[in-house]
């Protein structure tokens, strides 16, 4: 094992073990030092963590399909004030619930329409988890605990990556946050009935947020935890103290309006949500997202890959089932790092399961991973720590190494020359890991162990923040922003913008202009189906529309462009490596246009 405790293994007594003390206690040389500590030095770590953490929203342009969609699914829903019935493209779309859309929403009335709105919401839900990760592992393992749960998360590649993509991962992640902390916030043994209470309240109500982000999985996924622990322990009594009933109104009370009046509205929805999007995703290929049972593994490996030296100290604090005495009658004693364990293993083994898989299902599991890092941290030594440094030293130096490679890279239809400019800021994030790695192990010689994990994590974020700024090489040409100055001098309100076999995810969110679909719905089968008065399904209907039709502009792919436009005459107003855009009208100074676009540069 990587790390050794230096302190004995009491597994029946929380108070017995320094790592594992009450919020109040601290270790005393520790204390010392931070006693020394100018106050305005955790200020500045903070602001230096925040500043990093939202100010880089803005720094790359949206990707596809999912920071498009829900990007524009919330300036529509903004746009024609129906906050209930959701629609993509002007079709119903009825994949997911609308918490995330609506905060989304709520970004864009305050702040205008753009790229760092867009993931604002993600971007506050993984900061609010982080701090629940914080308080319950403060309140049930020391300060020091809670403050390294926090470096832990925000160091943590899945969940600081994750934080910054629009997509509804990380808000249902954030929401479980809390129901995993309030639960654990409610059980200490110090909580008063009042405390207990609010806390199991506030652990519902965040249920409910979940259900309303992505579903039945909000309330599933905290039940097989719960479920599971029970049958560990065989402790029933905690299940006396969840206060259910009240708990059980008030999540309901969350959620059940939105499902009520969208169903009320849309008799379809609730065949199609259920069936559909919960049983038949979970337990079938039809969304096409297959992955072999141990397709997270590698995720999850490199997803808490700086941590990952922590791994045998959070199993011992798992397997130790530490706790501390419960009041006369309460019941066993509660054992956090065992719950947090579960949460853990429940969810990846439930998504592992599973007949659809995406990298961000397992971003929940990350909270009580953070937690239980932040435990094995205030346990493990010196050395072991510093051997976890020159293994991410090591780790950066073959990224550096290996960076070259990135270049010669042509797949998933991206040309070469993109990899090409995206390798320079692999070998800079590489270039990173190394130089925070060193940087933690001169801080902890010269400043100590905290100084030395703080460092350190703001190195990994850091580093994976430059990763993802660079992949803008890669996601400027993706998103086609290149080519909204000329279709936007074209397209007017009211025009149609019609997406012939091509449902492009960025594009309407940029010129704030929905697609039309032609001959193939892709995605919006469902909403193309009770309303199909709103897409042309037939290349010969669009064939007709485009001629004999109202002025309109279309989106293509190369391929399609190259056949149609022997059919039909188009304007071409720009083109990249993934798509065309033509008019069905003559453009001013369509001739020099013409000459200048025929032959484009490759990006």
């Amino acid at each position: 094992m990587l790390f050794r405790s230096r302190m004995p293994h009491h597994p029946d007594r929380l108070a017995a073990a320094p790592g594992l003390l009450p919020a109040r206690a601290a270790m005393p040389g520790h204390a010392t030092r931070a006693a020394g500590m100018p106050a305005l030095v955790p200020m500045l770590v903070v602001m230096a963590f925040a500043l990093l953490w939202f100010g880089t929203l803005g720094m790359r342009h949206l990707l596809g399909p999912d920071e498009g969609r829900y990007a524009e699914i919330a300036r529509e829903m903004l746009g024609s004030g129906d906050w209930v019935t959701i629609r993509y493209d002007g079709l119903k779309y009825f994949e997911k619930p609308p918490f995330h859309m609506w905060m989304t929403a709520v970004s864009y009335a305050l702040f205008g329409i753009g790229d760092w709105q867009a993931r604002l919401c993600v971007a506050l839900a993984g900061a609010v988890g982080l701090g629940a990760a914080m308080l319950a592992a403060a309140r049930w393992f020391g300060a020091r605990a809670g403050v390294m749960a926090g470096l832990v998360l925000a160091g943590a590649p899945m969940w600081n990556v994750a934080a910054h993509f629009n997509t509804l991962d990380m808000t249902l992640s954030g929401a479980m946050a809390c129901v995993l902390a309030s639960l654990l916030l409610a059980q200490h043994p110090a909580a008063t009935p009042a405390a207990r209470r609010r806390w199991m309240l506030a652990c519902w109500t965040a249920m409910g947020v979940a259900v309303l982000t992505k579903g039945l999985v909000g309330v599933a996924l905290p039940g097989l935890v719960l479920v599971l622990y029970t049958a560990v322990t065989r402790d029933l009594v905690l299940w006396r103290r969840l206060h259910a009933p009240a708990g059980l109104a008030l999540m309901l009370l969350v959620a059940v309006p939105w499902y009520w009046l969208v169903a009320r509205r849309n008799p379809e929805f609730l065949r199609f949500f259920f069936i559909h999007e919960h049983w038949q995703r979970y337990t079938s290929t039809a969304h096409a997202r297959p992955g072999a049972p141990w397709y997270f593994v590698p995720l999850l490996a490199g997803g808490f890959l700086p941590w990952l030296g922590l791994l045998p100290g959070m199993v011992r604090a798992v397997m130790q089932r530490a706790g501390v005495d419960s009041p006369a009658g309460a019941g066993a004693p509660f054992q956090p790092a065992l719950m947090a364990g579960l949460w853990a293993l429940a969810i990846f083994v439930f998504f592992s399961l599973s007949g659809s898989k995406l990298p961000g299902y397992i971003v929940p599991m990350f909270p009580a991973l953070g937690i239980l890092a932040g435990v094995a941290l205030t346990r493990a030594g010196d050395e072991a720590w510093a051997w976890q440094l020159r293994a991410m030293l090591a780790v950066g130096a073959l990224g550096v190494l290996a960076s070259p490679w990135v270049a010669t890279l042509d797949a998933n239809h991206m040309p070469n020359a993109l990899y090409r400019a995206y390798a320079p800021w692999v070998a800079l994030a590489c270039a990173l890991l190394m130089a925070s790695a060193a940087a933690a192990l001169w801080l902890q010689r010269r400043r100590g162990r905290m100084a030395s994990v703080t460092g350190y994590a703001f190195g990994m974020l850091l580093t994976f923040s430059a990763a993802l700024l660079g992949h803008e090489a890669i996601g400027r040409a993706a998103s086609g922003i290149d080519l909204v100055a000329p279709i936007g001098r074209v397209l007017r309100p009211g025009m149609p913008l019609y997406g012939v076999g091509l449902l492009d995810h960025t594009l309407p969110f940029y010129l704030r202009h929905p697609l039309t679909m032609v001959a193939q719905a892709d995605e919006l089968d469902f909403g193309a189906a009770q309303e199909p008065y709103k897409w042309v399904p037939t290349v010969d209907a669009f064939v007709d529309a485009w001629q004999h039709g109202p002025r309109a502009v279309a989106l293509l792919a190369p391929a399609t462009f190259a056949e149609l436009a022997a059919r039909v005459p188009m304007h071409v107003i720009a083109r990249d490596w993934r798509r065309v855009a033509v008019s069905n009208f003559a453009l001013a100074g369509e001739r020099q246009t013409r000459r200048l676009v025929s032959d484009p540069a490759t990006p």
